[in-house]
């Protein structure tokens, strides 16, 4: 429920700024600094992060924000054109592609799940919603 409004406040946002890029940057800030309060009001072991950072895959840590900028921008332009439901539905629709290819292929060492039938058929189901929502 909270990704369309989501959507909808910072395509707003985007109306004011005149950027949707600053409408993001100001989405992330925003996120950032709750985030920020909610681990220093949580117990974390902090100590490790710095081993962490030595021993583990450098794209780790810089590819949920890249991806999230582009995916949050990407919802500030769509919903416009779209509507929030469409934009919706074509995010979703994306994402099980990719996720449907990453438990096939087990990428980033996640348990493999292969692509079966039933599977198939439920996200062929999702594109005929995409095709009945653009259409009516």
């Amino acid at each position: 429920m909270v990704m369309p409004i989501q959507t909808s406040v910072n395509t707003r946002l985007k109306g004011y700024t005149q950027s949707p890029f600053i409408a993001s940057f100001v989405s992330f800030s925003v996120g950032s600094i709750v985030l920020v309060i909610i681990s220093l009001l949580t117990f974390h072991d902090y100590s490790s992060i710095g081993h962490a950072i030595l021993t583990s895959p450098w794209w780790i840590w810089f590819g949920g924000g890249i991806l999230g900028t582009i995916f949050l921008t990407n919802n500030i332009l769509l919903l416009p054109k779209l509507g929030a439901a469409l934009t919706v539905m074509v995010t979703v629709c994306g994402q099980m592609v990719m996720a449907i290819l990453i438990d096939q292929f087990g990428w980033f060492s996640l348990p493999v799940h292969e692509l079966n039938p039933e599977r198939l058929i439920g996200v062929l189901l999702m594109f005929f919603g995409v095709y009945l929502m653009q259409r009516f």
